[in-house]
């Protein structure tokens, strides 16, 4: 089955450096992504109630993004990845999360709503409501 990619952009109220603590490190991850997440060099372990799942971290530039790839066994999605990437507006100097995911075609609704809701939790814990 292959996956579509989307994207979604959210606007927080926070620094680029703050923000990146929370995208790119365990603890940060732990406090709105998952329950918990552990790693051990580039391998992160993600737990939400009775279940794990590991990612490899691909790649990341301090302040800027991190990108994701599940351990899932899709072998034939390599493409496959999630990112956050920070932006921060010239003009205004408004930071955003751009989000870049997969899902298959009839879960990418779902998948939308999860992140509005991830996100929504980053938020909260930021206090950038």
């Amino acid at each position: 089955m292959i996956k579509s990619k989307f994207e979604l952009e959210f606007t927080i109220q926070a620094s680029p450096q703050l923000l990146f603590q929370y995208l790119s490190t365990p603890s940060g991850l732990s406090e709105w992504f998952a329950d918990n997440v552990n790693a051990r060099t580039e391998r992160f372990s993600f737990f939400w109630d009775d279940s794990e799942e590991d990612a490899i971290l691909l790649k990341k530039k301090s302040n800027e993004f991190v990108r994701f790839k599940w351990l899932n066994g899709d072998e034939d999605q390599d493409d496959c990845f999630f990112e956050m990437k920070i932006e921060v507006d010239e003009i205004t100097k408004d930071v955003s999360i751009i989000v870049t995911d997969f899902a298959e075609e009839d879960e990418v609704e779902e998948a939308k709503m999860l992140w509005e809701s991830q996100i929504g939790d980053l938020k909260q814990v930021l206090g950038s409501m």
